[in-house]
């Protein structure tokens, strides 16, 4: 058994107050429980001390002294996260991006932006806004880039954008034994040496430390439409996804939720939405006409799908709040469930397969008695499915969820298309990966030997806390 990770003594607090300062150091009980847990249903766990690094030198410092010292360190962007990612499983130090926001440079003619870790996206964006330009992902609340970063986080325009991994060009990161090391560059090709760009974009901090990041930016679109389509039933609205996708039409979201999801949508949020099985779209062009000859085409399919509403709409207060059921459902499940957890399905399968998963969805529910709402990235084959859950049912909604991701990697799929894998899919990684496990281990021995850095997401942990 290797030496147990050590405590933070008030030495370790000495050294940390000379690295950031005494004004970005914290052991209260207030500041260590608001950075104890993300909107998960995993147990919050504390640190024994936040740090608030406001420069990469500091990350850096923090991660050498701690790396020397045998002391865990677990970033913290906004704790956003839905799988436990950023919760400090052995205590140790917090290490938070909190005090590092900062837009470093806008590369308009480059259509890229250079950002501290933890600026949050939503603030990038208005940012950007009044150039004309914005950066796709939208992972929704408050991420940081540094986090979404971390956990290659993604949304309902990845269909047509991508995921983190597609929008970022180079980042600077910080490593266990405090050197600091740049990867990627600014050029939009590159072919020399090692990909090591995308060896940090989702490794979930366990590898390093995403001090600041270079992202790829887009003009916004000239032209854009929301569109909401409902259905009788769940196999005409999945079987609409499959054709739009087929259909040479390009989507920027393309969403699908339940019926019973939309009741709970229309309750909570006193929202009167056909309560129908419905797919939730945008769509993006350069050109009127493009944009509504498309507009035409995803009638069409819907229309001859048994489409029980269809409605389109151009005007920007019109579209978000067409939208604004879809951005808010898991809000409005953790309302609704107020005295229950939420057990959230990740799955990403082939989108040929969406159909039949879809089918097992509902089969599953009614086997195993549980409660379920489905409301998934339909267009790029990623579904979500929140279970809640108490100690009445909390081993069948175990159960299902399990033989739901079985289910999906069998089909080709992932236990996680965009939520990473935190802690509760540790389990799925031996069959996902088989021997290339065995190459991920090998790689974070090599950058991380002591496995201080995030313990206990991605492996089970090598160390014990003392």
């Amino acid at each position: 058994m290797k030496k147990p990770y050590q405590p933070v003594t008030a030495t370790v607090l000495n050294e940390l107050v000379a690295l950031v300062g005494a004004e970005n150091l914290s052991t209260s009980e207030t500041d260590r429980s608001q950075r104890a847990f993300d909107v998960s249903s995993h147990a919050p766990h504390l640190s024994e001390v936040v740090v608030w690094p406001q420069t990469a030198a500091q990350v850096a410092a923090v991660l050498k002294y701690a790396n020397d010292q045998l002391i865990p360190v677990t970033a913290w962007g906004a704790g956003t996260s839905v799988e436990g990612n950023p919760i400090p499983l052995f205590g140790g130090i917090l290490l938070s991006t909190e005090k590092m926001p900062h837009t470093i440079q806008i590369h308009a003619d480059d259509l890229q932006v250079t950002v501290e870790a933890g600026k949050k996206y939503k603030d990038l964006n208005q940012e950007l806004e009044p150039l004309g330009l914005f950066f796709p992902p939208d992972p929704g609340g408050d991420a940081t880039i540094g986090g979404m970063l971390a956990n290659n986080a993604a949304g309902p325009k990845a269909v047509k954008y991508g995921a983190c991994k597609d929008n970022v060009l180079r980042c600077q990161v910080a490593l266990a034994d405090g050197r600091l090391i740049q990867v990627g560059s600014r050029s939009i090709k590159q072919s020399s040496g090692y990909d090591l760009l995308h060896l940090f974009v989702g490794s979930e901090g366990t590898l390093g430390v995403i001090t600041e990041a270079t992202l790829k930016l887009l003009p916004l679109p000239k032209f854009a439409s929301a569109v909401v389509a409902s259905f009788d039933t769940v196999t005409a609205a999945v079987q609409a996804v499959v054709k739009i996708k087929g259909s040479g039409l390009d989507p920027a979201a393309l969403e699908f939720i339940d019926a019973q999801t939309i009741d709970m949508i229309n309750q909570v949020g006193g929202l009167s939405l056909d309560q129908n099985h419905t797919l939730f779209m945008e769509f993006h062009a350069t050109h009127e006409a493009a944009l509504h000859l498309g507009l035409e085409k995803v009638k069409g399919i819907c229309t001859d799908l048994g489409a029980r509403t269809f409605t389109a709409t151009t005007d920007p207060a019109e579209r978000k709040q067409l939208w604004f059921g879809r951005h808010h459902a898991y809000d409005y499940a953790q309302q609704w469930y107020a005295d229950k957890k939420l057990l959230t399905l990740d799955a990403a399968i082939p989108i040929s397969h969406y159909p039949e998963i879809v089918a097992q969805i509902e089969q599953g529910l009614v086997k195993h008695q549980v409660s379920g709402h489905m409301l998934g990235h339909a267009g790029d084959g990623n579904m979500h499915v929140l279970l809640p859950y108490d100690d009445s049912n909390y081993d069948r909604a175990v159960a299902f969820h399990r033989e739901l991701i079985q289910r999906a990697l069998e089909l080709g799929g992932t236990a996680t298309g965009e939520h990473g894998v935190g802690i509760g899919k540790i389990g799925y990684m031996q069959q996902e990966h088989g021997p290339a496990l065995d190459v991920m281990r090998s790689i974070k021995q090599t950058l991380d030997p002591n496995f201080i850095l995030n313990p206990g997401k991605i492996f089970p942990s090598e160390r014990t806390s003392s």
